[in-house]
């Protein structure tokens, strides 16, 4: 790589991340330390080594020129299907769901990848259609090619990473040129016929093609004390992140201190709800904190994407951003009772190594993209 790239190199959004991931492992180390009878540092040294590896990931792509990958689109694709084929045939089962490939210890989740397989793919499937996606009949491709790979990801299932999906189409079919009234009025009618679908299956019996658990998910959020088990079913983990959250107060109960984690009244609170554990041992102060480093991650993404050098490299960075703020989006609102519980991890934060290495792998196209906004003169 041409050192002279350097100049242009973020340090705001590296500052951003850098802190983020700091305050991660802070969080972690005090949201395990009872996971685990006999090892509470077991998460935190996994997430550290994640953290590692990614940002090994974060330099390596770096290095490679991201024009390269328009000629990659159709085989990145492929090879997004083939692994999410592999999941359903080979994957292994845990709390339900079939979503990790590996033996032992060594293990990914598929499904994390596969949002930044999709970014890159439908970048280039995107870019071929410029100033033809004006109709809804020219939108009608952009949603098949969704199609295999949401499907693939629902049968494990996994509705969470399904919705991420959605979030990534919408956000890229806006930058990549297709009419934004059009786009609008496909997602109010989206909304309207899935909460016509929920109405019909509950009043109605109507049949829907989703567990009794997800449905229960997708609607517990409204009343989570009204779920048929007194508040100990669907309902539970949405109460006791509220109470985490609220029991911090403005400067939290302190590292190590927060009886609902401490005392595992919080269930997931090392993944899906450690942001009620920032809300309860850093309090009002520590959850702002965070939110804001996110806020300026995401802008410092947003101001790159209008700063590429053409639409690929936009349409790269707007898939990656839409990505990472549904993710905080979603998993924020749901440990506050704002939003259904979709089991979506936390950005850079939660324990899980697929996760981290493909949120930090996305970040490395962001930072590519903006190091080659200009071109080199000689």
């Amino acid at each position: 790589m041409d050192r002279r790239l350097l100049q242009n190199i973020d340090y705001t959004l590296i500052l951003s991340l850098l802190a983020i991931l700091s305050m991660s492992a802070v969080v972690l180390y005090s949201a395990s330390a009872s996971v685990i009878p006999g090892d509470p540092t077991y998460y935190f040294r996994k997430h550290l080594m994640w953290i590692g590896v990614g940002f090994a990931a974060l330099i390596a792509v770096l290095t490679i020129n991201y024009s390269h990958l328009t000629r990659m689109g159709w085989h990145i694709y492929a090879l997004n299907l083939l692994m999410l084929l592999a999941v359903l045939v080979l994957g292994d089962d845990a709390k339900g769901a079939t979503r990790w490939l590996g033996y032992g210890p060594l293990k990914i989740q598929p499904s994390e990848f596969a949002k930044v397989f999709i970014i890159i793919s439908f970048a280039q499937f995107l870019v071929k259609r410029q100033g033809k996606l004006d109709r809804l009949w020219d939108l009608i491709p952009c949603f098949a090619f969704f199609i295999p790979p949401m499907l693939l990801i629902m049968a494990q299932p996994d509705l969470g990473t399904s919705l991420v999906f959605v979030a990534i189409l919408f956000g890229m079919l806006f930058i990549g040129g297709a009419n934004p009234r059009l786009l609008t009025g496909i997602i109010l009618f989206g909304l309207l016929a899935c909460i016509g679908v929920l109405v019909g299956h509950f009043r109605f019996g109507l049949p829907v093609p989703l567990e009794g658990y997800q449905l229960m998910r997708l609607v517990v959020f409204l009343n989570p004390y009204n779920d048929g088990y007194g508040g100990r079913g669907a309902g539970y983990n949405i109460i006791q992140s509220q109470v985490a959250i609220g029991s911090g107060g403005l400067w939290g109960q302190g590292l190590t201190k927060g009886s609902q984690v401490q005392l595992n009244f919080l269930p997931e609170h090392h993944t899906d709800f450690i942001f009620s554990v920032v809300g309860e041992e850093l309090g009002f102060i520590g959850a702002a904190s965070l939110l804001i480093l996110y806020f300026v991650l995401i802008y410092r993404c947003i101001r790159i994407a209008f700063e590429a050098k053409d639409l690929f490299g936009a349409l790269l960075v707007t898939g990656v951003t839409s990505m990472i703020f549904f993710h905080i989006v979603e998993n924020v609102g749901m440990t506050i009772g704002l939003m259904p519980i979709t089991g979506l991890p936390l950005p850079l934060f939660s324990s899980g190594g697929s996760s981290m290495l493909a949120n930090m792998l996305a970040l490395g196209l962001v930072l590519n993209i903006n190091l080659r906004r200009q071109k080199i003169v000689f």
